[in-house]
């Protein structure tokens, strides 16, 4: 429910003593111990307070006054912050599954790496007694009582299962948060930046996506019916074909094909290789970027350094083709044979490479400077390689943090020096793999197989 609202009630300042107060017998009421009190801070003003890494599971903070407050790693499990104001917080790495953010305002609040999933974030209405008596609504400064996002960061947030309908999250930067099976209905969702998002299984039934960026997103078994995508970049998002054929794509921009484009690919890789071997004297570099190059035959094409940044590729013959330091930003590349294919130094950041074919191929660093020493690695960060066939390839420095590994094949795969920092490996064969050196901080590695439990 939203309504037309009167003045904030009075919310009294809570003092630095008070807080530490209420805090210490929380945190014995979480570890129940005698004396310990559930913390209730409710319609209370904790605004510019630092609260950064305070247990506040369970704790009740409806209708509190957070503008500007730092809560950056707060613990808010199952929290109650029903109608509160949260403008301008820093909720960065915070904890809030399950927590109650019915009706609060993040506007300008940032929730970068935030966990919210489970959260509900729909619309609510608080209700308060002011002193004539006089039953009135509560709200922020004349705003209407949505769940209020609009330009807030929540970039690699985790909303998986949120619920969100209604919610306004204009002009939201959400790069790279897990959407998954999130309840989007009827969001207001124009002009956000959801490039890299996993939205798989969410509903975003009559939600209005106009003008958002969604490259590289993934939106596979998403609901999409009747939602609007008026002039959005979908250039590069992944879609299964139930999903694509259900959604309306009028006025939505998509990878054009080669025919669109005007371009002959034969012409633009013979004028790519004289400008590969006369670096870059002659001959044009061959730029095929936003093109749909799905099912192409490029086997042993030379696109070395070749601009390639959201390119369809999908199940695109490329075996033993040469991409060293290409641009394949974003590109989707799901089930494309890349066997033997060398690319060292390339830049395949948030690339989709589901079930491709990648054995025996060159993914390690490239010399940048003859003579200097100087390396480039590889830079596959976030990139999606479930599934995909990566035995016995050289990957050796290369960059995958956060990348997507689940059920990948790494039999025999140098990884001598690479980083997988909080990549998810889950199910991955990695027998004989090569990690010498490799960093595996905060990996997930449920169920892979071959390495050792000491990794």
């Amino acid at each position: 429910m939203a309504g037309s609202l009167g003045r904030d009630p009075d919310r009294t300042r809570v003092t630095a003593a008070e807080l530490q107060l209420v805090l210490t017998k929380h945190l014995a009421f979480l570890r129940r111990q005698n004396g310990g009190v559930r913390a209730s801070l409710k319609m209370r003003d904790l605004s510019h307070m630092d609260l950064a890494g305070y247990d506040l599971t369970d704790a009740d903070l409806s209708g509190a006054k957070l503008f500007g407050t730092r809560l950056t790693g707060a613990q808010l499990t199952g929290a109650n912050l029903y109608a509160a104001d949260l403008r301008l917080a820093n909720l960065e790495r915070s904890d809030l599954r399950r927590a109650d953010l019915r009706g609060a305002c993040l506007r300008g609040a940032i929730l970068s790496e935030a966990v919210m999933s489970d959260s509900d974030l729909r619309d609510g209405t608080i209700m308060h007694v002011r002193k004539n008596g006089e039953v009135a609504l509560h709200e922020f400064e004349a705003i209407d009582v949505h769940t209020e996002m609009s330009v807030a960061t929540i970039r690699a947030a985790d909303l998986s299962r949120a619920k969100l309908s209604n919610a306004f999250v204009m002009q939201t930067d959400l790069t790279d948060a897990i959407l998954r099976g999130a309840k989007f209905i009827g969001a207001n969702l124009t002009n956000s930046n959801l490039t890299g998002c996993d939205l798989q299984g969410a509903d975003l039934r009559d939600a209005n996506l106009s003008g958002a960026k969604l490259n590289g997103a993934n939106l596979t078994g998403a609901e999409l019916n009747a939602t609007k995508f008026a002039n959005a970049d979908l250039v590069g998002v992944i879609m299964d074909e139930q999903t694509r054929r259900s959604a309306n794509l009028t006025g939505a921009i998509l990878a054009r094909s080669v025919g669109e484009s005007g371009l002959d690919v034969p012409t633009v890789l013979a004028e790519h290789a004289t400008w590969v071997d006369s670096h870059g004297k002659k001959g044009i570099r061959a730029d095929l970027s936003g093109l749909d190059l799905s099912g192409q035959d490029l086997t042993g094409a030379n696109l070395s350094a070749a601009l390639l940044h959201c390119t369809v590729l999908k199940g695109a013959k490329l075996a033993g083709a040469f991409f060293a330091m290409a641009d394949l930003s974003l590109a989707d590349l799901r089930d494309a044979d890349l066997t033997g294919a060398d690319l060292r130094g390339a830049a395949m950041e948030r690339a989709t490479l589901s079930r491709a074919k990648l054995s025996g191929a060159l993914v390690g660093p490239v010399q940048i400077q003859s003579g200097s020493g100087r390396l480039w690695s590889a830079n596959l960060q976030r990139a999606r390689l479930d599934g995909a066939d990566l035995s016995r390839a050289d990957l050796r420095r290369a960059i995958l943090n956060q990348a997507t590994l689940v059920g990948a094949d790494l039999h025999e795969t140098r990884l001598n020096d690479a980083k997988l920092v909080g990549a998810d490996l889950t199910d991955a064969r990695c027998t004989g793999a090569v990690l010498t050196g490799a960093d595996l901080n905060e990996a997930k590695l449920v169920g892979a197989i071959g390495l050792s439990p000491a990794r």
